[in-house]
């Protein structure tokens, strides 16, 4: 993802009531669902495969364990396979991954990440290290980590309400200056959204496990969501997250919420952008936490239940 101007005007009002908000300290008393450390296992597995970069064999490795892992927990996996071809001409061979659990449910909620790594390091202040690849520790498998988390829970206990984790592909590809090469799997699944979309919201998880954790919102979720920004923060600040959810907008950011958004869902960015690793050779995984981890996952749980 990267910086940019707040998009236009809202895309209206959302037709359909979220609910009322828990009271305070209402979830706390839940037993914990989400394992940090369980997440944290799954951040080193996807490490194991090296960078994710479409076209490589770490990629196509990735993405074949993604979907057993899934196919394992979910009701139904439904795998988007797609060909994207770049400005420069070459061919990408991409997959979102879907899992669905109670994928009858009229209402549905979306949780996303990106699976893919970045090809080039372009943030690095050194330069003879901006042609390496991005690891993605945080930018990346943290995220697709918190999804995995969310699965298990929702295995041992299913949702009331249909829940639709969604790994997308080609996020960090290409120069996000054109944004041509870049969100090319959340515009992909945009202009293809399964029978009976959009979802009521979508919450998009990116950069979520590094140890040092402050999310704040995004500009572009707060001008488009402000509904969804409120209901995860209140949910946060109901478990006794506060200090990690703080209120006040901070970053405008182009990232895969901004492709739904288009495509006419209330989708809005948890993303801590102050990372001083993002899209450098150091996104590696001592600098990922399973507490941190456990802290996105329990309000990823709790905004379900």
């Amino acid at each position: 993802m990267t910086r940019a101007a707040r998009l236009g005007p809202a895309l209206g009002a959302m037709g359909l009531v979220l609910g009322c908000q828990a009271r305070e300290g209402s979830h706390a008393r839940r037993p914990r669902e989400f394992d940090g450390s369980r997440a944290f296992g799954y951040v080193e597995q996807q490490m194991a495969f090296g960078p994710r970069i479409p076209g490589t064999p770490g990629h196509e490795r990735a993405g074949d364990w993604l979907v057993a892992q899934f196919r394992a927990r979910a009701d139904t996996v439904w795998v988007q396979s797609f060909a994207h071809v770049t400005q420069r001409g070459d061919t990408l061979h991409l997959r979102n991954i879907l899992a669905r659990f109670r994928p009858d449910a009229t209402e549905r909620v979306l949780f996303l990440a990106h699976w893919d790594t970045r090809p080039r390091a372009d943030q690095s202040p050194n330069l003879a290290q901006q042609r390496l690849p991005v690891p993605g520790a945080n930018d990346g498998a943290s995220g697709v980590a918190v999804l995995l988390g969310v699965a298990d829970a929702l295995k041992a206990k299913p949702p009331a309400v249909g829940v639709d984790l969604l790994c997308v592909d080609g996020e960090d590809y290409g120069d996000f200056k054109d944004t041509s090469d870049v969100l090319i799997g959340s515009r992909y699944f945009g202009a293809h959204q399964p029978p009976g979309y959009p979802p009521l919201y979508a919450v998009l998880f990116d950069m979520v496990g590094d140890k040092d954790q402050q999310f704040y919102y995004e500009a572009n979720s707060e001008t488009v969501a402000p509904e969804v920004v409120d209901r995860v923060w209140r949910t946060a600040a109901d478990l006794g997250y506060g200090r990690v959810f703080r209120p006040g907008v901070k970053y405008p950011l182009i990232d895969d919420h901004v492709a739904l958004q288009r495509a006419g869902i209330h989708a809005i960015d948890v993303v801590d952008f102050d990372y001083p690793y993002w899209h450098t050779p150091d996104d590696t995984i001592d600098k990922v936490s399973a507490a941190s981890l456990g802290v996105v996952g329990d309000v990823a749980v709790a905004l379900v239940r």
